[in-house]
C-alpha cells in the first residue's frame, strides 16, 4: 500500500531530462540575444549614471533644501518638512550620504520607469475587461514570487550590475501602480462619466479630464506603494551588483558588523519615511481637493 500514500509524481529521469532541455534552451537564447539585450537597455544605463552623478555632484545643501521645498509643496506641514531635514542631516553625519544618493537615484528612476509602465496598462484594464483578465493573473504572480527569484533570469541575461538590478526592481515594484490605477479608474462615479458624454466629451478627454483626475487619490495610493516597494528591493538587488545603502547592509551581513548594519539599515528606513510622508501628505491633499470641488 505504500503507493497509496506517496503522491504521484514524475519519474525522476524525465523530470531530470526536461530541467536540462530549459535550462540549456535559457542559455542559448542567452548566447545568442545577450548582448542585444544589454544594448537595447543601454539609455536605461545611461540615465542611471547620469541621475546617479548628477546627485551626488549636487552639494548636500542644497540637495536638502530641494527635498525641503519639495516636502512643503506636497504637504504643507512643518512637521514633515522638519523630519526629512534632521534625517538628511542625520545621514550625512553618520557618513552615507553618498550610497544613501545612489540609493535615492535609483528609486527615482525605477519609479519614474514603474510609472510610465504601469500607468498606461491600468488605463488599458480600466478600459477593457477582457485585457484585465488577462493581466490580472500575470501581476499575481509577480505580487507572489519571492524577490530573489527575480534575480536569477535577469543576471542570466543581461549579467551583473546597475541594469539587471534596475529591471528587477522595476518588475517587482510595478504591480501596485498597475492595479491601483485600474481600480481608481473604475471607482469613477457613472454618473460624472454619463454627464460628460451628455457634454459630448471624447474618450480622451473623458478620461484626462474627468476619469484621471477623479482616480488621482487612488493613483497616489499605488505610487506610494511602488516606491515603497522599489525601496525594498533595492536592497536585494544589492546582491548583483546595485549600489547604494543595500551594499554595506550585505557586507555587515557577511562580516557581522553589527553597527554598519545597524546604520545603514536605519538610514534605509529613514528614507523609506520621506518617501512615504511626502507621497501620503500629497495624497490626502489631493483627495480633500477632490472632495471640496465635488461637495
Amino acid at each position: 500500500m505504500d503507493w497509496f500514500w506517496k503522491f504521484p509524481h514524475m519519474d525522476d529521469e524525465k523530470l531530470r531530462t526536461l530541467r536540462m532541455g530549459i535550462d540549456d534552451a535559457f542559455r542559448g537564447f542567452t548566447r545568442a540575444y545577450g548582448d542585444r539585450l544589454e544594448e537595447a537597455f543601454e539609455p536605461l544605463r545611461y540615465l542611471l549614471i547620469q541621475s546617479e552623478r548628477l546627485l551626488l555632484s549636487t552639494p548636500w545643501l542644497i540637495v536638502i533644501l530641494v527635498i525641503a521645498a519639495l516636502a512643503w509643496w506636497a504637504s504643507r506641514r512643518w512637521s514633515i518638512v522638519i523630519s526629512s531635514i534632521v534625517i538628511l542631516l542625520m545621514i550625512g553625519y553618520f557618513d552615507m550620504w553618498e550610497d544613501t544618493m545612489r540609493t535615492v537615484s535609483m528609486i527615482v528612476v525605477c519609479t519614474i520607469i514603474s510609472l510610465a509602465l504601469g500607468i498606461p496598462i491600468g488605463i488599458l484594464m480600466a478600459r477593457s475587461d477582457r485585457v484585465q483578465s488577462i493581466i490580472n493573473p500575470v501581476l499575481d504572480v509577480m505580487q507572489t514570487l519571492p524577490s530573489f527569484v527575480y534575480l536569477i533570469p535577469v543576471v542570466m541575461l543581461l549579467g551583473i550590475g546597475r541594469v539587471p538590478g534596475l529591471i528587477a526592481v522595476v518588475i517587482y515594484a510595478v504591480p501596485p501602480i498597475i492595479r491601483l490605477t485600474n481600480l481608481g479608474i473604475r471607482l469613477v462615479d457613472r454618473e460624472v462619466l454619463e454627464a460628460a458624454d451628455a457634454f459630448g466629451s471624447s474618450s480622451w478627454q473623458k478620461l484626462r479630464k474627468v476619469q484621471l483626475p477623479l482616480a488621482l487619490p487612488t493613483i497616489m495610493a499605488g505610487i506610494n506603494q511602488t516606491i515603497m516597494m522599489a525601496l525594498a528591493m533595492v536592497v536585494i538587488a544589492s546582491m548583483i551588483g546595485v549600489q547604494g545603502l543595500g551594499q554595506p547592509v550585505l557586507r555587515a551581513i557577511n562580516n557581522q558588523y553589527f553597527t554598519v548594519g545597524m546604520f545603514n539599515g536605519l538610514a534605509i528606513v529613514g528614507i523609506a519615511i520621506i518617501f512615504d510622508r511626502i507621497s501620503q501628505a500629497f495624497g490626502k491633499r489631493i483627495q480633500k481637493h477632490q472632495e471640496y470641488a465635488h461637495g
